[in-house]
């Protein structure tokens, strides 16, 4: 006969392990850096932080980005399963069902408009806009044509103009330029992470590299669109960002950071490997954080 103290482990087995598939489920780690990101718009449009709206963008991003990438995976179950990097997933292992899944991902959208929408309702509109465009037009197109990479860079690019929108309740030039900012961004970085990729994108039937395959013309399409964030992400030095400003010391060193973010797109271009995509990828990552945390320190510093 068990008795509760038998049991009990097992209990906590389970509980475990949903907890870890809840985290990989909403990609817990990509939830916190686009939540990061909207924090950093919002600190840039205040001069005194409100922890009321800091901790609806806490909640409610996170809930916002956990709620699209389940209902991608739930999508998206049968492909997953045919990748090597994904088939391990909760839904396509077996370890969640497709019902639970599709409760989480319509919970949290729930929560999250709700908590956004009590911030402010450009706020919840931006985010509700984001879930729908990332679910329902980039996911299916993954299939079906590379512009699922330009459709997705939409949502992908919101977080970070989120914060602006949730601190003044508008949307004019300077979260405008927070948008283009993550919007070129991106595209050097989910190239790279498909040049990578390629192979198990393929076993999927996904389109995501923009001449179908990592050669040259990607990779110089690569450099074009990283020419163009480091050009956007300096604007703020300009007379043309509104409030949205930089010092010289900010300028310097955004310019540096971009120059080494251009490096590894021309090496991966020169060597046109799978290596070269991963350090460009990591570079992307790199440049991104950095140009957050200097907009930030030069506001506030």
């Amino acid at each position: 006969m068990k008795t509760l103290s038998d049991s009990s482990p097992l209990l906590s087995f389970n509980f475990v392990t949903f907890i870890n598939d809840f985290l990989q489920l909403t990609k817990f780690r990509l939830a916190i850096s686009v939540v990061f990101s909207s924090i950093a718009g919002y600190l840039l449009a205040v001069d005194h932080i409100d922890s009321s709206i800091l901790m609806g963008l806490l909640l409610g991003g996170f809930a916002m980005v956990g709620a699209s990438n389940a209902f991608n995976q739930w999508i998206e179950k049968e492909k997953d399963s045919l990748m090597d990097r994904t088939k391990n997933r909760p839904l396509p292992s077996g370890r969640m069902s497709n019902f639970t899944a599709l409760v989480i991902a319509s919970l949290l959208t729930l929560v999250g408009i709700f908590v956004l929408n009590n911030i402010n309702f450009k706020t919840a509109l931006f985010g509700a806009l984001s879930i729908f465009i990332y679910t329902c037009i980039y996911t299916p197109l993954k299939s079906v044509t590379p512009l699922s990479v330009f459709i997705g860079a939409f949502p992908g690019a919101i977080p970070f103009m989120l914060g602006w929108v949730a601190a003044t309740g508008s949307f004019g030039i300077e979260p405008g330029i927070l948008f283009m900012v993550q919007f070129f961004w991106q595209f050097p970085h989910f190239w790279a992470i498909g040049w990578m990729m390629d192979d198990d994108y393929k076993k999927a039937g996904f389109k995501m590299l923009p001449t179908g395959n990592p050669d040259r013309a990607t990779a110089f399409q690569i450099v074009f669109y990283t020419f163009w964030t480091i050009i956007i992400s300096i604007t703020p030095y300009t007379q043309y960002s509104g409030a949205l400003t930089i010092s010289l010391g900010a300028f310097i060193c955004l310019v540096l950071a971009g120059l080494y973010f251009l490096y590894h797109t021309l090496i991966l271009m020169q060597k046109k490997s799978k290596e070269a995509a991963k350090k460009l990828m990591y570079a992307s990552i790199l440049y991104i954080s950095l140009l957050q945390v200097i907009y930030v320190i030069d506001k506030w510093i």
